[in-house]
C-alpha cells in the first residue's frame, strides 16, 4: 500500500492531492477507512506515475544552471550568454553579453535582470498596440517576478505581467497582452470576456498550447 497522509474534512467528496513527494488524501469526515485504502489501491499506478515525474523534474530543477556560453530563450529563440570585457551587460540582438569571472548563480541574477528590462520594453510596445485595437487605456504597465501568473489586471486598471514572459514567442507574448488588456473591459473568464479575445485574435486557444508547452519547460528551471 502507498503511503498517504489522510485528511479529513467537511468535505462532500474524496480527492488525492500530491505535491512535493507526498501523497495527501482529502477525504469527508464519515469515510470509511477501508474504503480510502480501496480507493488509493484503485489509484496506485497513475500515483505512482505521478510521484515519478515529479521526482524527475525536481531532480532537473536541482541540476539546472546557467554558465557561459549557455544557451537562453528570448522571445521563442535561442541565444548564447557570452563573456565580454567591461562592466556592463546586455543583450545586442545576437547574445547576451555578461562580464567575465562571473558564478553560476552571478551569470543566472544578471540574465535576469537584462530579461527584465527586455521585458518592460517589448511588453509596453505591444500593450501599445494592442490598447488602442482594443479600444481600452491601462493606466499603469509593470514587469514583476510572479511565477504562477504570466499577468494580471487589477480593478484600477494596472496591467501586470511575469518577467519570464519574454521567453515565450512573439504570438504566445501577444496572446497574454490581449488577455489582460480584455479584462479591462470584462474583469471574469465570461463567454463575453473570450468573446473580446477572440474579436481581436481568432486563434487564441493555440496559443495558449504553446504558452502552457513553456509553462512546463520552465517547471524544470529555476529562475528565482
Amino acid at each position: 500500500m502507498i503511503h498517504y497522509i489522510l485528511t479529513r474534512s467537511n468535505r462532500k467528496t474524496a480527492v488525492i492531492h500530491i505535491r512535493d513527494g507526498e501523497v495527501e488524501f482529502r477525504a469527508p469526515l464519515r469515510m470509511p477507512k477501508r474504503e480510502i485504502d480501496r480507493f488509493i489501491l484503485s489509484k496506485e499506478q497513475w500515483i505512482l506515475k505521478t510521484l515519478a515525474k515529479q521526482r524527475l523534474q525536481a531532480e532537473k530543477k536541482e541540476s539546472f544552471a546557467i554558465n557561459y556560453d549557455s544557451l537562453i530563450t528570448f522571445r521563442g529563440k535561442q541565444h548564447v550568454i557570452s563573456e565580454r570585457d567591461g562592466a556592463k551587460a546586455g543583450f545586442d540582438g545576437n547574445v547576451f553579453y555578461i562580464p567575465p569571472g562571473l558564478t553560476p548563480e552571478q551569470i543566472k541574477a544578471t540574465c535576469v535582470k537584462i530579461y527584465k528590462k527586455l521585458a518592460k520594453t517589448h511588453v509596453t510596445d505591444r500593450v501599445a498596440v494592442y490598447a488602442k485595437q482594443i479600444g481600452v487605456s491601462p493606466m499603469v504597465i509593470r514587469v514583476n517576478n510572479a511565477m504562477k501568473r504570466w499577468g494580471s489586471c487589477s480593478s484600477k486598471m494596472s496591467l501586470n505581467f511575469s518577467w519570464r514572459l519574454i521567453m515565450a514567442e512573439d504570438s504566445v507574448i501577444d496572446y497574454v497582452v490581449v488577455h489582460e488588456l480584455a479584462h479591462l473591459i470584462e474583469m471574469n473568464h465570461s463567454a463575453r470576456f473570450w468573446a473580446v479575445v477572440a474579436k481581436v485574435m481568432p486563434d487564441y486557444k493555440e496559443r495558449q498550447k504553446k504558452l502552457k508547452t513553456l509553462h512546463k519547460k520552465l517547471a524544470s528551471e529555476t529562475w528565482d
